[in-house]
């Protein structure tokens, strides 16, 4: 194992306490090259890869289709928020062991009343502690590898890969049993991007999923679409860039304030939300829906300090169009203005038939429209789309009997949460989900060589001593008579 300094002594007792990783169990078999692959290096991926590895689930590919480590994940690129949006003790991939989270990183290297004065985690800090954990733990994550396309191939997948190699790409297949869609907020469809702004050419248009030069935007007039977190954070970005005026547009009358998923975070309803009927899961979905999505204070507090922003509420764009190639137009309550740039902080759509990857299977996953038909005053088209899974995050089948391999793929990304009440991938998600995944790959993996595993639990094992240990001291009563 690689040799840390003092700072990582508590991770490595713990490692050393909790023992080597088991042997991987699973027998091999001809023309399967992994077990599992896991789409997708970030947090996800690093996490899933170390609970296999402790599950002695061996053959596991991490891929990501970020050119190297720097480029892979959200904290470093498209995340602009200053501190994690969720509270510093929540559990994240640490599985459970106290010597691997992010506490004990941190004040192994910063102090215990560092860590007290923070109120959240610095969204820089967790990305230092996710490339610690990774190297640490010598996850091994394959970069510049992009699934385009998932074939079934009876028992197993045929897994159609862009591998690029520097500035070539080439085309490779391999196998796989089962697959985790660990691949972030657009794993299950895409960028949101409103039909107002689709006709706007990407010189002036940018989602926040993307890379967005905000140097550039100095001195510029800006436009932010979208009231939630990401929108905030494009905001506060741009104005610390210097942009010379930035507008964030929300349909909404007011900023949503109330985060209503708090209202299930106890650990009845957190550790049994999948059991809720679907009627309850449908209500909880349509809940949050109607109450939107809440930025964080100090997220709204990071643009209101400048006397250049400004807050455009009930205000939705119905148009634009651009001027002279160089600044969008448009009409808004009333008023007319140009930007030069728009940003839309729109979120994403949850749609199967966006993914590549996806489209030869997409037809035959169930969806929760497929599943459950709430009243007609209840109904949500958006919600609808999202995929209906199963106790393991695994796709169902739209009709029984068609399609039994989507059981193997496991959706650990936000297009689960109508089934599990949370946006899945998120650090919130990482305790319940992980652990229920990797449980259900094993079982599985064990019975699918259920003969192997029962000639094997049946098989003769050497004796760990012989009779002459005990000879002696065995009772025979013509001894005991003569003594």
């Amino acid at each position: 194992m690689t040799q840390f300094t003092q700072p990582d002594q508590h991770a490595l007792d713990t490692l050393r306490l909790i023992g080597p990783a088991p042997e991987n169990w699973v027998p091999p078999r001809d023309g399967i090259d992994h077990n599992v692959v896991i789409v997708g290096g970030g947090q996800t991926g690093a996490a899933f890869a170390f609970a296999l590895r402790r599950a002695g689930i061996g053959q596991v590919s991490v891929i990501d289709a970020a050119a190297d480590e720097g480029q892979a994940g959200v904290w470093l690129n498209r995340a602009r928020m200053n501190k994690l949006r969720t509270p510093k003790s929540l559990a994240g991939p640490e599985a459970g062991l106290p010597g691997l989270n992010f506490q004990a990183w941190y004040e192994a290297r910063f102090g215990a009343e560092s860590y007290a004065e923070i109120d959240r985690i610095p969204r820089t800090r967790w990305a230092e502690y996710l490339a610690w954990y990774r190297h640490f733990l010598e996850i091994p994550i394959r970069y510049g590898t992009r699934l385009t396309r998932i074939e079934p191939a009876g028992e197993h997948f045929r897994l159609h890969l862009e591998v690029r190699d520097g500035t070539a790409v080439r085309t490779v297949v391999e196998t796989a049993r089962k697959i985790v869609l660990g691949n972030g907020v657009a794993g299950n469809g895409g960028p949101n991007i409103p039909a107002v702004l689709k006709s706007l050419p990407p010189a002036l248009l940018a989602h926040t999923s993307e890379a967005i030069d905000f140097a550039a935007l100095r001195g510029k007039s800006v436009a932010v679409i979208g009231g939630a977190a990401s929108a905030f954070d494009a905001a506060g970005t741009a104005l610390e860039a210097g942009a010379g005026q930035v507008h964030l547009f929300a349909r909404r009358e007011r900023i949503a304030s109330v985060p209503v998923t708090r209202t299930r975070a106890y650990p009845g309803a957190y550790d049994n939300y999948f059991h809720l009927p679907d009627a309850i899961r449908w209500s909880q979905a349509r809940r949050f829906r109607h109450a939107g999505s809440t930025p964080p204070v100090d997220a709204v507090e990071r643009v209101t300090r400048f006397p250049n922003f400004h807050l455009h509420l009930g205000a939705p764009w119905t148009h634009a169009s651009v001027r002279d190639a160089q600044q969008v137009e448009t009409h808004v309550a009333g008023e007319s203005f140009a930007f030069d740039f728009v940003i839309a902080g729109t979120g994403y759509v949850v749609d199967l038939a966006l993914r590549p990857e996806l489209a030869q299977i997409a037809g035959h996953i169930r969806l929760w429209r497929d599943q459950y038909v709430p009243a007609a005053s209840d109904s949500d088209d958006a919600l609808g789309a999202h995929p209906y899974l199963g106790a393991a995050l695994e796709y169902l089948e739209k009709v029984e009997g068609d399609a039994p391999y989507l059981k193997n793929i496991h959706v650990y990304n936000p297009a689960a949460f109508v089934s599990f009440g949370l946006p899945v991938g998120d650090v919130p998600s990482m305790k319940r989900d992980i652990a229920a995944v990797v449980q259900r790959i094993s079982r599985d993996l064990f019975l699918a060589d259920l003969d192997a595993h029962e000639a094997r639990i049946h098989g003769d094992i050497a004796a760990d001593f012989d009779e002459s240990v005990y000879a002696q001291s065995v009772w025979q009563r013509d001894r005991a008579d003569v003594a």
